[in-house]
């Protein structure tokens, strides 16, 4: 068994491996990561974010086109199969791994395709696919092997007509009516590809209300242009169990209903990926669902072993994990940069897609904080009159007396893009985070960006 010898050995790929490796190796050390599956990306190029986006937005096109009047001089609308959608996300997919490739290669990164296991703090057994067994020792060790869908036991998930987030990109036709059990950011976002392909679907929701870290205005937004596209969406509700035929599934709920469907996609959480990875020769513990725990510069609780990204719970998010990722990495090599990543855009790529940073309207009324509200409704800005997405709004929440930003809320077209406007003033120091910026600064037009300007206007009238 051949043994070689590193700085840094990363497990995973994904963001969060790869934000960690290349900062280690543009800081001069030797840097190799391990890759579960056969190429690199994690599941956020294969399973999660890259494909279901992808299949979002080809969605929302099909929408656009089927609803457009301006398209009806082309011809009827059109109806599209999942597998003809999702080949347009695979073709996104191919992109990323090539580009990514690009940059170990570019930065001398080793990579082992295979499983990795502890066989102590400094040293990692690989099993690789094409070379067999290796030992890696390094002098430090960041895990990032993301997460998998939650599957409870109860669950047949062998069965052809049941999916979680993952195997539902192998689903090869379009069924007539699914069932989506767990309404949180995977099941709302899923909710809405299927019923723009004009499936029937019921989104069951075990909670009270949808997604409900997000402020008031916006989650009943969601609600009701879901409903709106034909989702029934049914809160308070937990499945007893699910039955199986050969022509669809039956889930028996607790409150005695009897749900039928073509088929069940189960999204209800996630478990990190720490199976199998001899983390009790080491000495690290995980909770329930198969997480890490870690300290402020992202340590566990062995000195050399650092984790990142989805394994160590919230906010489970690619953009935080590329960040996490760098931040352990200049942690461990004692370099600038290695802040705890606390405060994180939401991004939900629902259609209309939702993006927020900052407080709610509820966490600064329980704080008695003295705050007013600017809002700008799409439908009265020139762009989305002319782009045809005329549906959303942007919400400023600020200080009454400072004026200081409290908190951005956007729902609609482009909203993941435009709430950065917001963030990069609510994120100046001192006097500089100010609604004064939305009114004194010139904004093209016809732009997304202006309703800012409208939002600031429309707030700034309630207080003076």
């Amino acid at each position: 068994m051949t043994t070689r010898h590193y700085d840094v050995v990363v497990l995973g790929t994904g963001p969060a491996g790869e934000g960690a490796a290349m900062s280690a190796a543009k800081a001069g050390k030797k840097v190799a990561v391990i890759e579960a599956s056969s190429q690199v990306g994690g599941s956020c190029t294969h399973l999660g974010t890259i494909p279901s986006k992808a299949l979002r937005h080809a969605v929302k096109e099909i929408i656009a086109f089927n609803t457009n009047t301006m398209f009806r001089d082309i011809g009827e609308p059109r109806w599209f199969s999942f597998p003809k959608v999702l080949d347009r996300a695979n073709k996104v997919i191919d992109k990323q791994v090539v580009g990514r490739t690009e940059y170990y290669a570019r930065n001398r990164i080793d990579i082992y395709f295979g499983r990795g296991k502890f066989k102590d703090a400094n040293t990692i057994e690989v099993n690789t696919y094409e070379r067999g067994p290796e030992l890696l020792v390094a002098k430090q060790v960041v895990i990032a092997t993301g997460s998998r869908p939650y599957r409870p036991a109860d669950i047949d998930f062998s069965h052809p007509r049941i999916y979680c987030s993952d195997t539902i990109l192998s689903l090869n036709h379009t069924p007539r009516s699914l069932i989506i059990y767990g309404a949180g950011v995977i099941g709302c976002e899923y909710a809405s590809i299927f019923c723009g392909l004009g499936v029937r679907v019921e989104l069951i929701n075990p909670a009270k209300k949808l997604l409900s870290f997000l402020d008031d205005e916006i989650t009943d937004a969601l609600s009701y242009h879901l409903r709106d596209g034909g989702v029934l969406i049914r809160h308070n509700e937990t499945y007893d169990s699910v039955e199986t035929t050969e022509r669809g599934v039956v889930m028996h709920m607790a409150s005695g209903k009897k749900l039928r469907a073509d088929a069940l996609l189960f999204c209800n959480g996630r478990s990190g990926n720490t199976d199998n990875l001899g983390l009790d020769s080491i000495g690290l513990d995980v909770n329930s669902r198969g997480q890490l725990a870690v300290n402020d510069t992202y340590q566990t609780q062995v000195e050399n072993v650092y984790a990142v990204g989805d394994v160590i719970g919230w906010p489970s998010l690619a953009s935080a994990a590329y960040d996490q990722g760098r931040a352990a990495a200049a942690n461990m090599l004692g370099m600038p940069g290695g802040e705890f990543i606390s405060e994180v855009p939401t991004g939900i790529y629902t259609i209309p897609e939702i993006s927020s940073v900052g407080k709610t309207e509820a966490e600064l009324t329980a704080e008695k904080v003295p705050y007013e509200v600017g809002r700008a409704f799409f439908k009265n800005t020139a762009r989305a009159q002319i782009t045809g997405e005329a549906v959303g709004m942007l919400k400023i929440l600020f200080h009454r007396e400072s004026l200081e930003l409290l908190g951005i809320h956007c729902f609609g077209d482009q909203a993941s893009e435009i709430v950065h406007i917001g963030q990069a003033i609510m994120k100046q120091p001192g006097e500089q985070n100010t609604l004064k910026y939305f009114l004194n600064t010139t904004f093209n037009y016809p732009t997304m960006a202006e309703a800012y300007r409208v939002a600031a206007l429309n707030g700034f009238n309630r207080v003076f």
